[in-house]
């Protein structure tokens, strides 16, 4: 694995601040975006990734989790793919889904559990892992990888 062109942590005291988050990161997010989600069950992935898609103008209604369909495509200001890659073993298996090919495309591609299958990630992309340091507050660490991903992490949290 290549070392982080930017690194960032930051702290979130509470559910509606990590959903706050994620809605910035969402109102910056591009098509081509990749992004990696590592957290255990309950680090706060879902209030993010929910954050996100009200950023890139999801509809509310139309954000579920995609852990049995693997990817849900969003309509939004840009196409939103969210992932999900408990479920998935390893990398053949993932291809074997045509997740891939979504990578780089019309819209931004939000993965859950990218620790499951790391090489799924492109050469540039920010990972975010998240970690309970309390009931509710949360450490959010920021790794970017190459220039585009430093730039939106960047401008995310500064």
């Amino acid at each position: 694995m290549s070392t982080p062109t930017l690194t960032r942590t930051v702290r979130s005291e509470s559910p509606e601040e990590t959903h706050r988050l994620g809605v910035r990161l969402g109102e910056l997010l591009q098509p081509g975006d990749f992004v990696g989600l590592i957290g255990d069950l309950g680090a706060g992935k879902t209030h993010l990734v929910r954050g996100v898609a009200q950023g890139a103008q999801v509809a509310r209604s139309e954000v579920a989790s995609p852990t049995f369909a693997i990817v849900y495509p969003y309509r939004g200001r840009i196409p939103l793919y969210h992932a999900d890659l408990y479920r998935i073993a390893d990398y053949d298996e993932l291809y074997a889904t045509g997740f891939l090919d979504l990578i780089g495309g019309d819209g931004a591609v939000l993965v859950e559990w990218l620790d499951r299958v790391p090489e799924a990630a492109p050469r540039e992309y920010l990972r975010l892992t998240l970690r309970p340091v309390g009931d509710e507050a949360r450490e959010l660490q920021a790794d970017a990888f190459g220039s585009r991903a430093s730039a939106l992490l960047g401008a995310w949290l500064r």
